[in-house]
């Protein structure tokens, strides 16, 4: 589990193909003296683990489902990545619930520099749209963020210069691929209400939102 606050970004060193999968080396921005065999640790948002273990390098394998799934398949020599190791119990909870199981890619539609803030809209799958909320929350490549606005095809993020700073997002532009995990607690409520919302097609997402309001969970 994870809270989508990014600890550091790390550097991918090598990519090299395994058994129709790949594995890939990464120089984190951490002491690797800490970090386990078998340990889970988020990368662009994604959980991996620790496969292998070197001085200032750590190794993932990433199965060929995740690769056609994720923007995984992209990373090469050179590339920035955001890390998250596993959250403690007895440390703080910030961010949000992040489970590191992307539930898909989204592109940057356009970046919008103002004032001190820079807006990015980014294309999401409907499955990720239909269960996020106007200041909910989502995961963007591992970084958990506030939805500042949506619509059928989008949502719009604003990023501080913190934020864009630590993490990759600084770096994003148009075009680019993301990782996407919707709000766990609405993907839970969504399922919830599945069976008295039915099946309706394009009338599901309405058909939540409905049930939300005489729930009483929206107004």
């Amino acid at each position: 589990m994870f809270t989508g606050l990014i600890e550091c970004t790390g550097e991918i060193v090598s990519v090299a193909p395994i058994r129709g999968g790949s594995r890939i080396a990464l120089k984190p921005g951490f002491d690797t003296a800490g970090a386990s065999m078998g340990e889970s640790i988020a990368i662009n948002g994604v959980c991996l683990t620790v496969v292998e273990i070197k001085p200032a390098q750590l190794s993932f394998d990433i199965s060929p489902e995740t690769l056609k799934s994720t923007n995984l398949g992209e990373l090469r020599r050179g590339a920035k990545v955001n890390l998250e190791r596993a959250m403690t119990m007895s440390g703080r909870f910030g961010g949000h619930l992040v489970s590191g199981h992307v539930d898909g890619t989204g592109v940057v539609k356009s970046v919008t520099p103002t004032g001190e803030f820079t807006y990015y809209k980014i294309s999401a799958p409907a499955e990720v749209l239909s269960v996020s909320i106007k200041k909910g929350s989502i995961t963007v490549d591992g970084v958990s963020l506030t939805i500042v606005d949506l619509d059928d095809e989008t949502f719009t993020i604003a990023i501080i210069p913190h934020t864009a700073g630590v993490t990759t997002i600084g770096a994003f532009k148009a075009g680019d691929r993301v990782n996407i995990e919707s709000d766990m607690i609405g993907k839970y409520v969504a399922r919830l209400l599945e069976p008295r919302a039915g099946s309706g097609g394009g009338n599901r997402d309405k058909s939540i939102l409905g049930l939300l309001q005489e729930e009483g969970f929206i107004k």
